[in-house]
């Protein structure tokens, strides 16, 4: 793929003086003690909480370094100002004074009282949990900061508030200001005559959407047309989000405060307004819509001939689920089924491509909780990824490879247009090298003479353990030696999807690089290309947003495990150890899938265990029992601990279970 090396070695500076400032992130351990962290120096600088000068937890901060002293290791700094706070919005106690309230936050973290005027309770009393925002918070310490209630949180609303709770801690506002929200009021719903004369007119065109059932953002859509030279013209419809949303406003602000859609298993904290996301950019059935699309023109035979990338309004003819797709692609009948299955056909031909290519194929299994109608999870289901899911994903992956591919060859001024590629590196060796030794210990070699060998090597190994009873632990071992996929201006290509080019275009509607590219994209169409200075910078924010989203969207899941087994305290259950470390390891349940940590010192009258890093495993000493990564056996589930989100099992030697069913 001719993949250029983006790994940079952290150079160290050395900082003598305080005669300048540093910028970085304040984290404030348990113990009350903070840490900034500085691009560019490897030592994190230490700040004494008499020096935090108001900034908490998460804000970034600009910091100035005192000289480090020679018997010290670490350099000491004081927090000069807040640069940006991490979060305006918090969950905490109120309590009531004569002539005053204030905002007990709940957090293990140190906080300021927030000072509340009785006029912003919003009927709130003594002893409440509130929702409250900030609306005055300076970083002068003689002055308490201020808030105002939003909403009073019943007793009985726990797990809600839990929930919300998880999203304010990575930093992500539960409501958009009064002024974003008549700002979205504000845009017009009208299409007019003028802005349709501007675009390709494809409301004539057989259209559709393929979305999970429960979906209300539409961000994208296929057209299918046959031309008469033989060949079908494909189209991938995008969402126009950015048509809607002018850059630099207060809306703008907030969705790239936020930088994407966060899914929790009981609720959606969307990027942008519900009128927008839902309504206005969806690209709902039987409405015109505006739309951002690349058209391919496809031989029977699934070469592309030309391809073309502009403007367009599209009108759908109908809303598919997957699971309607699917039975249309298993039954080969049913409404578009001509459409939908020579779709498929290609997908499933770009697919088997992509991956001789050296994509690597790992498998996909998403685990999704049925809730009642207060939220509370009552079952877990496991969604597989299915073929009408490829037909969509595959369809995605080559419009955004060919807008990538589009910004990549063309330069201005001999350099290069500052992009949001979607960028994944090569395997970290440091990962590498250690799980080849264990495959190695299963029958599996690995050559890694260079990238593209590496990724032939992933394939058939994925191919040779399906089904086998190393397949779980060689999956979830191969996928942590992958790098994480990032969003930056060096475009070095993406190994995991075997793409020298790539960036998201497709999801507008929940993603912000993807307005981003969409800006960038329709300025280069019109020949006035974008240089924007910051784009890097911006690169990194949404980077750091979407790893707060997934954080967010596993400690969310984590808190439905632990409360979905509450119910199943005592019991036994078979699982798959899933991970192990020094003081214990993790099983998975089969049944529920729900993950739990056997403590070492559960299994102290047993034996004294040891682990053993190479071999993924611990090592009993006097009776060589191990337990290790992929191995079955039963465990008791002992402890179900919300707050930590936390549950406990026990390791069961012989399970009256496994008695009954003979194993």
């Amino acid at each position: 793929m001719g993949r250029k090396n983006s790994k940079k070695k952290n150079q160290k500076r050395v900082v003598k003086s305080s005669s300048f400032l540093l910028k970085g992130r304040l984290d404030v351990s348990r113990t009350g003690m903070g840490y900034v962290m500085v691009d560019g120096i490897a030592d994190d600088i230490l700040i004494r909480p008499a020096d935090f000068n108001g900034a908490v937890h998460g804000d970034q901060v600009s910091v100035a370094v005192r000289e480090r002293k020679p018997a010290g290791n670490r350099m000491k700094g004081i927090v000069k100002s807040v640069l940006k706070r991490k979060r305006e919005e918090f969950i905490g106690q109120i309590q009531l004074g004569k002539g005053f309230a204030f905002l007990v936050v709940e957090t293990d973290k140190p906080m300021p009282d927030f000072f509340i005027h009785h006029s912003d309770l919003r009927g709130a009393i003594h002893g409440d949990r509130v929702l409250a925002r900030v609306i005055d918070w300076s970083s002068d310490q003689d002055k308490r900061p201020q808030a105002a209630v939003l909403e009073v949180l019943p007793i009985e609303r726990i797990h809600d508030a839990a929930m919300k709770d998880i999203l304010l801690e990575a930093g992500f506002p539960l409501q958009f200001s009064e002024e974003a929200i008549e700002e979205s009021l504000r845009i017009p719903t009208t299409i007019t005559e003028k802005e349709i004369k501007t675009r390709r007119d494809l409301r004539g065109t057989c259209t559709f959407t393929i979305d999970p059932l429960d979906a209300k953002d539409f961000d994208d859509a296929l057209s299918f047309q046959l031309l008469p030279s033989g060949h079908y013209e494909i189209g991938i419809h995008i969402a126009d989000v950015s048509h809607y949303i002018e850059e630099g406003e207060i809306l703008d602000q907030e969705s790239y405060t936020r930088g994407t859609s966060v899914y929790l298993p009981d609720r959606v904290n969307p990027m942008l307004p519900e009128n927008i996301s839902n309504v206005l950019c969806s690209l709902r059935p039987l409405e015109d819509k505006l739309t951002f699309s690349v058209i391919v023109e496809i031989t029977p035979s699934g070469k592309i001939l030309s391809k073309w990338i502009g403007k367009t309004i599209i009108h759908s003819c109908h809303r598919f689920t997957y699971e309607e797709v699917q039975a249309i692609v298993e039954e080969k009948e049913g409404l578009y089924a001509t459409e939908l299955l020579q779709l498929h056909a290609f997908a499933q031909q770009m697919r088997a491509e992509r991956i001789k290519n050296g994509a690597i194929n790992f498998s996909s299994q998403e685990v999704r909780f049925k809730l009642n109608d207060i939220g509370d999870p009552v079952g877990i289901m496991v969604k597989e990824s299915k073929e009408s899911h490829q037909l969509i994903e595959e369809f995605m992956l080559l419009a955004n490879r060919i807008v990538a591919e589009k910004i990549a060859t063309t330069e201005v001024d001999g350099k290069p247009i500052p992009f949001p590629y979607r960028i994944h590196d090569d395997p970290d060796e440091d990962r590498l090298i250690p799980f080849m030794d264990f495959a190695r210990k299963f029958g599996y070699d690995f050559d890694r003479s260079n990238a593209a060998a590496i990724a032939a090597s992933f394939n058939q190994l994925l191919a040779a353990i399906n089904g086998k009873p190393e397949q779980h632990v060689l999956e979830q071992l191969g996928i942590r030696t992958m790098a994480k996929a990032r969003y930056t201006t060096e475009n070095v290509g993406h190994y995991g999807l075997g793409f020298e080019h790539y960036c998201h275009f497709t999801s507008p509607i929940r993603r912000y690089p993807d307005i981003l590219v969409h800006r960038v994209l329709f300025a280069l169409l019109q020949h006035q290309p974008r240089i924007d200075k910051k784009m890097e910078e911006k690169c990194k924010h949404t980077s750091d947003r979407e790893r707060a989203a997934m954080e967010s969207e596993r400690a969310a899941n984590k808190y439905k495990q632990v409360q979905y087994m509450q119910n199943f305290l005592g019991e036994e259950f078979e699982g798959v150890i899933s991970g192990v470390a020094h003081f214990g390891f993790w099983v998975e349940t089969i049944e529920h899938k729900c993950e739990g940590l056997v403590h070492l010192n559960s299994l102290s009258d047993y034996d004294d265990f040891r682990l053993i890093e190479t071999d993924y495993c611990l090592v009993g000493l006097r009776s060589g029992r191990k337990f290790r990564m992929g191995d079955k056996l039963w465990i008791k589930v002992v402890a179900a601990n919300l707050t930590k989100r936390q549950l406990d099992f026990e390791w069961v030697l012989a399970s009256e279970k496994s008695k009954r069913t003979g194993q």
